[in-house]
């Protein structure tokens, strides 16, 4: 009788396990419940766009910010990560209906979806970034992506060797065309007779796409390459790593964070936006009863851009006091950046 209970209690506990792991998900979700730092019943959810948590961009920095917030704040951060447009919606009503304190949707293509989602839920509270969305219950941030990269502009004016430089973006959207902009108006700033070649890639998910477009450029005789493509940009970064392994020397310029961490040897500097910091900030607000729906827009000013702190590893000093110079323009408004 013993026996009999005993594998009767085995078969249980196999078949609760195996339950457990049934389901069909749509979208790939991690739960990280805030325990460190103190306890918290704030709830605090993020939906990627099709670039990925693992983008070694601005999804990845958001959700870096957010566990920064786990473990300072206590509080429970959890994100979910669409595969396809058509899992914005889905995504953000996961959370909105949970319950959650705050819902992030984390790049501009999700911008029609938050729109929606706080419309038909007029007491919860969402915030985005990289898009303004005009609801109430919505912070919208946005960042002056321009000046930044006006910034590493300067860098790759006064370093390329060739004088043909390149620019790999992601989809065409207004964000992208500011990154572009104010690339190659600081080229010009220091090197009229350098020429920047765009190629828009059209999509934010292709590293393969990435590379060709970097090949491309490459083979045109450019020598550094800024990506502003989000996970497609993980191909330029891959097709300079065998370009240098076979000698030739070339440079990618990062974005969204310093991506020197992930790619050291080919990354020249990083045009850096501190979505974590925009993250934290925003949630932060929702935690003290402070939040409140709006537009912000971070700017060189406000430390909401500018360049990777690890930049004096491969840049000259010289060249940084040439950045720092116009810095201090840019932000007393002697230069107006332009976004188109």
């Amino acid at each position: 009788m013993k026996k009999t209970f005993k594998l009767s209690m085995v078969m249980l506990l196999a078949l609760t396990v195996v339950l457990a792991g049934c389901g069909n998900k749509k979208s790939e979700s991690n739960s990280n419940a805030g325990t460190e730092g103190g306890k918290s019943e704030v709830k605090i959810g993020m939906v990627t766009d099709v670039g990925g948590v693992n983008d070694k961009s601005f999804n990845q920095s958001a959700w870096e910010g957010l566990q920064q917030m786990k473990a300072e704040k206590g509080v429970a951060v959890e994100y979910l990560q669409s595969t396809k447009a058509d899992d914005y919606n889905t995504n953000l009503n996961k959370f909105v209906k949970g319950k959650y304190a705050l819902t992030w949707g984390i790049g501009m293509s999700l911008a029609d979806a938050v729109g929606s989602v706080a419309k038909q839920n007029k007491d919860a509270k969402l915030a985005i970034i990289d898009a303004e969305v005009d609801q109430p219950n919505v912070k919208s941030v946005t960042f002056a992506e321009h000046e930044g990269s006006f910034l590493v502009g300067v860098v790759a004016g006064k370093m390329t060797k060739t004088n043909k430089i390149g620019f790999v973006g992601g989809v065409k959207l207004p964000v992208i065309e500011r990154f572009a902009a104010g690339f190659a108006a600081g080229v010009k700033a220091v090197n009229p007779n350098a020429v920047v070649t765009n190629n828009f890639t059209g999509a934010f998910d292709k590293p393969d796409l990435g590379k060709t477009a970097a090949a491309t450029l490459y083979n045109d005789g450019a020598d550094i390459i800024f990506q502003a493509a989000g996970g497609t940009g993980t191909g330029v970064f891959n097709e300079a790593l065998g370009r240098a392994k076979s000698g030739q020397k070339v440079w990618v310029i990062g974005v969204d964070k310093d991506q020197s961490i992930e790619f050291p040897d080919v990354t020249l500097t990083s045009m850096v936006k501190r979505v974590d910091e925009a993250v934290k900030r925003v949630s932060q607000e929702v935690i003290d009863g402070t939040f409140k729906g709006g537009h912000e827009t971070l700017t060189l000013k406000d430390n909401g851009v500018g360049i990777a702190d690890t930049s004096s590893k491969t840049v000259p000093a010289d060249v940084l006091k040439i950045v720092d110079e116009y810095k201090e323009k840019i932000i007393s408004g002697e230069i107006k950046v332009p976004e188109k």
